[in-house]
């Protein structure tokens, strides 16, 4: 039975893990028109903090192992652009046995983009 992996996306969903890092700025606008959501008055100048650089991280399930429910691989976060180039290359991809996250990035890595990782610590 071959193994196959998938990725499986659980965040970060907190923008105070984006402040952390210096991954937001602040951009101001002017309402160009009344909006009954927000309350805001045409004209009416505003702020809006946006995320400069998204992130993902979550999880590789691994199925096609002994255990029927599969089995798990932590993936921390890194640039949501490779969160998505090296999901769609898991899902081309077979072993025979359960490899390890060093292993799949090192294959991946040969013939794709270097993945950018978050290098924050706390």
């Amino acid at each position: 039975m071959k193994v196959r992996y998938s990725t499986n996306w659980m965040g970060p969903i907190s923008l105070d893990w984006y402040r952390r890092r210096g991954l937001t700025t602040l951009e101001y606008h002017v309402q160009e028109q009344d909006n009954p959501y927000t309350g805001r008055k045409a004209g009416e100048h505003y702020k809006m903090e946006l995320i400069i650089d998204n992130y993902s991280c979550g999880r590789i399930d691994v199925r096609g192992t002994t255990d029927p429910r599969g089995d798990e691989i932590g993936v921390p976060p890194m640039l949501s652009l490779d969160w998505c180039r090296f999901g769609r290359w898991l899902d081309t991809f077979e072993t025979d046995d359960v490899w390890t996250l060093d292993q799949l990035v090192e294959l991946y890595e040969r013939s794709n983009p270097k993945i950018t990782w978050d290098t924050y610590s706390e």
